[in-house]
């Protein structure tokens, strides 16, 4: 095999359509674009989401539910999870400055410390929520808490 011999596999290329060539093309008449109105016409772009006077997808689909637009958003980082990322990351204090130069939020993020596991550390945590049960087994293992 050499250069020269290459070839695309049979039936991956297509002859591209070649409109307002007349007749002999198998595109000739109206160029593939139908009889009359504003998509026959030259110059005509179709706009983002057009769908050719068809009813628009987001017409078409039903509405449901609420937004709440006042929700608010939390990471949220278990017990368990507290003591790998203090010592993968070797964090001086958990807190959302520490966090964000370590890659693990965003600088806008709001963080929750739930109960779930367990904890050794005894680091400070800043945070700006926390559940009952991990604020007295942080406690327990000595960490101080301040919510932000």
């Amino acid at each position: 095999m050499q250069l020269h011999n290459l070839k695309p596999a049979a039936g991956s290329t297509k002859k591209t359509k070649r409109i307002g060539r007349g007749e002999g093309s198998g595109h000739g008449g109206t160029s593939t674009k139908g009889n009359k109105g504003q998509q026959a016409r030259t110059g005509y772009q179709a706009k983002t989401g057009h769908e050719g006077g068809q009813m628009p997808i987001q017409r078409r689909m039903p509405k449901r539910g609420f937004i709440n637009p006042f929700r608010v958003e939390y990471k949220v980082f278990n017990l368990g999870q507290l003591d790998f990322f203090i010592e993968k990351y070797n964090l001086p204090e958990f807190s959302p400055e520490v966090l964000y130069i370590n890659g693990l939020i965003n600088r806008t993020d709001l963080i929750k410390i739930l109960g779930n596991g367990e904890v050794k550390s005894t680091i400070s945590f800043k945070v700006n929520k926390i559940s009952a049960k991990a604020k007295e087994a942080l406690a327990a293992a000595g960490a101080t808490v301040e919510l932000i």
